[in-house]
């Protein structure tokens, strides 16, 4: 009868000793998910909430861990109606908890590019995957110009907005916005320009020479990180479709007027780029979240992981901690390989 128990015993000890048997593990590798782009998280009472682009409708994830999102529960909490204005490429979508209710900003168009909009969904609901979400409507100033990729911020007790847009109605050149809000629906004054491509890295953009246009200038997918007595806006810069997509970086005072172009100050070199060491590849339209306890930052990406992949649905999202420069600034490093294997955030569990 020893040799069964002994056999069992030896068992036990060589499962006990594989990495994570018994015990929740401690790292992971990216990518979260398979696919995701334009990939966005906010961490709230235990949990982080997650989306990303689908297209046709809005899902959000659940979870207490970023790194189990393949797991996680989701839900479809809004779908894209058969025809209008908003029933087509639904990009983007964020999701923000102000003044006590849930509100998702997402851009959408009715088949024709040329009239994408922002729109904003609200649910009183404390879970945003329960209650209903109702239409507040189309987010747009007097100006009413085609825009995409809105994100919303509180900075001393007021509440702005910034996107990407077209100073005309013509395609060529996307450029980064700035507009106080009255509400989180309803923008108040009109908008101001903050960031055009200037530099050759914000500037590849070609398409077939048959199409119109034949070439596009980009910055896009704004959002703003403070630290200490300063703001940063990060961006991404060039086509999607290319390889030199990466992040680029305005930086401001915390104590000016965000209203005025003069307060930002744009990086002349990219703050997060490519890595083809790596095998990460067009990593841009980033979000930024805490983890659990506070003590660590979070950039949360998208990637591909091959050259030339373009910005269809290979892209997937990624997560990484970043630190500071001693100025202030954020360091973001190089995008780690899928083969990296990274601590989970700090107080997750």
């Amino acid at each position: 009868m020893r040799e069964p128990f002994f056999r069992l015993l030896l068992l036990s000890a060589l499962l006990l000793s594989l990495p994570g048997y018994g015990q929740q593990v401690d790292t992971f590798t990216n990518p979260l998910l398979p696919v995701g782009a334009d990939p966005w998280s906010i961490y709230k009472d235990g949990y982080y909430y997650y989306t990303h682009t689908t297209g046709k409708n809005i899902t959000l994830w659940k979870t207490t861990s970023i790194d189990q999102l393949k797991n996680a529960p989701s839900r479809v909490v809004w779908t894209a109606p058969a025809a209008g204005p908003n029933s087509h490429d639904v990009w983007a979508p964020e999701l923000h908890f102000l003044g006590g209710k849930w509100y998702l900003y997402f851009a959408a168009d009715d088949g024709n590019n040329s009239n994408h909009r922002l729109w904003v969904l609200e649910n009183p609901s404390p879970d945003p995957l329960q209650g209903t979400w109702e239409m507040k409507g189309k987010l747009s100033g007097v100006e009413d110009k085609w825009a995409i990729d809105g994100s919303v911020f509180k900075h001393k007790n007021k509440l702005y907005l910034v996107w990407s847009g077209w100073e005309g109605d013509l395609n060529g050149k996307q450029d980064i916005y700035i507009a106080r809000l009255k509400n989180p629906w309803t923008i108040k004054g009109p908008r101001v320009r903050l960031s055009t491509p200037t530099y050759p890295w914000e500037r590849d953009g070609d398409l077939d020479p048959k199409n119109d246009p034949p070439h596009v200038d980009v910055n896009e997918g704004p959002e703003v990180l403070g630290h200490g007595n300063k703001l940063f806006l990060i961006y991404s810069a060039s086509a999607c479709w290319t390889d030199s997509y990466a992040l680029g970086m305005l930086t401001a005072n915390a104590n000016s007027n965000l209203l005025k172009p003069s307060s930002w100050r744009k990086s002349p070199e990219p703050v997060f780029r490519q890595s083809p060491e790596n095998e990460v590849f067009a990593p841009g339209h980033n979000s930024f979240f805490k983890s659990p306890d506070g003590k660590e930052d979070w950039i949360l990406y998208h990637a591909n992981s091959q050259r030339d992949q373009g910005c269809g649905s290979l892209r997937s999202p990624r997560a990484q901690p970043f630190t500071w420069n001693p100025d202030g600034t954020p360091n973001f490093g190089k995008p780690v390989s899928t083969q990296t294997r990274l601590p989970r955030p700090s107080g997750e569990r």
